[in-house]
């Protein structure tokens, strides 16, 4: 066969093949974009929420992606290797990423204060510029801490081994006073603001005191340890403590509180309650996620399964389960209303700011979903 014949031939099965396809029905290719999300558009839908926005982190391989911590505008990832990604909540855009510490180092609270990121990474007292993730000072104060440090505009308030509160310049760190319980238990948390300063205790204590002097304004006593910080609502304080109860306390006035109520969870508790408008969401390893009215301290509802709040929203609580479920819970009525499987999700971060909901997988995909009204 000649060479021009072939050419040819060659063309014309082209040209064949050509019009085939041509008349044939067109299909699309598959999309498996929904296959690498965390949770399918179905799912969701059947949950009656929807993707408000994905983002894949920059893990490096080897690495995993270990907690997310919400402040203010800003998600915070941070890796196992304590390298930290800023995220816009709103757009998931992200901000930075930087290693702020070296691998292991513990890394212990993340609070903004004014234009810095405040935290204790091993036993320094670091402050991190919140737009560039660059560690803006460092400082080392001569003894171990033993619970996230605490600031307001004038000082910084840590506590010791020793069972002290060391109150310190911010200008230039130097120790200007400190406060003991009388008990000489050890200090558990502290908050703090520009009208006072309360610190909880694993004797049950919870002593409030002038932010610029060692002047006592109150205190109450739990019958067992505090848990975690204290968290505030106007005038009232809530809290956790190792006797099984939530508390409710109101501030009077700078000198005096009451009991409002305590609400017995016949549960071991292990950490700060979180507190929404009209709710009071606690965990227990043993006894799951309770829910309790915020005026009455009595229990709405108590899910064994619960591991965690993941948000709120119209009345609704967004439960994660122990078994990486999303379950859906009717606070007035005590009832699940609906779930959907979380299986693919092994990090979250609880939000009590709005009714957005950040999940992630341990390989740095990380979701925001939202509940459809």
């Amino acid at each position: 066969m000649s060479r021009n014949l072939q050419c040819k031939l060659y063309l014309l099965g082209v040209l064949c093949s050509t019009a085939i396809l041509a008349v044939l029905p067109q299909v699309e290719s598959p999309c498996y974009a929904d296959s690498e999300k965390l949770v399918s558009p179905e799912l969701l839908e059947h949950a009656k929420l929807k993707t408000f926005w994905e983002n894949e982190l920059p893990i490096k391989k080897g690495e995993r992606l270990e907690r997310l911590v919400i402040l203010g505008e800003r998600i915070y990832a941070f890796s196992d290797h304590n390298y930290m990604i800023s995220l816009n909540r709103e757009k998931g855009n992200m901000i930075f990423g930087s290693s702020i510490a070296p691998a292991g180092l513990p890394i212990v609270g993340l609070e903004l204060y004014g234009d810095k990121l405040i935290s204790l990474i091993g036993n320094e007292v670091v402050e991190i510029n919140p737009e560039s993730g660059e560690k803006l000072s460092a400082w080392h104060p001569g003894f171990n801490i033993v619970c996230p440090i605490a600031r307001n505009r004038s000082h910084f308030y840590l506590a010791g081994e020793d069972g002290r509160l060391q109150v310190l310049r911010a200008e230039d760190m130097v120790t200007v006073f400190k406060v003991a319980p009388d008990n000489e238990s050890m200090i558990t948390s502290i908050t703090a603001d520009e009208s006072s300063v309360i610190f909880t205790t694993d004797g049950g204590n919870v002593i409030s005191f002038t932010p610029e002097k060692p002047t006592r304004l109150w205190q109450f006593d739990a019958a067992g340890g505090v848990i975690g910080p204290i968290v505030r609502d106007g005038s009232s304080i809530f809290f956790a403590c190792k006797d099984t109860n939530v508390y409710r306390i109101d501030v009077l006035d700078s000198q005096a509180v009451k009991l409002v109520w305590k609400c017995q969870t016949n549960a071991v508790l292990d950490s700060a309650p979180y507190i929404t408008k009209d709710t009071i969401y606690q965990r227990a390893d043993d006894k799951g996620l309770a829910a309790i009215n915020k005026k009455s301290g009595k229990i709405l509802w108590q899910l064994v399964k619960g591991a965690d709040l993941l948000t709120e929203a119209s009345g609704k609580a967004y439960v994660i389960t122990k078994t990486r479920t999303l379950v859906v819970m009717d606070n007035n009525k005590g009832k699940l209303l609906y779930s959907a499987n979380f299986a693919q999700v092994s990090r979250y971060a609880t939000n009590t700011i709005d009714s957005k909901i950040y999940i992630a997988n341990k390989n740095g995909r990380i979701t925001c979903i939202t509940p459809v009204e």
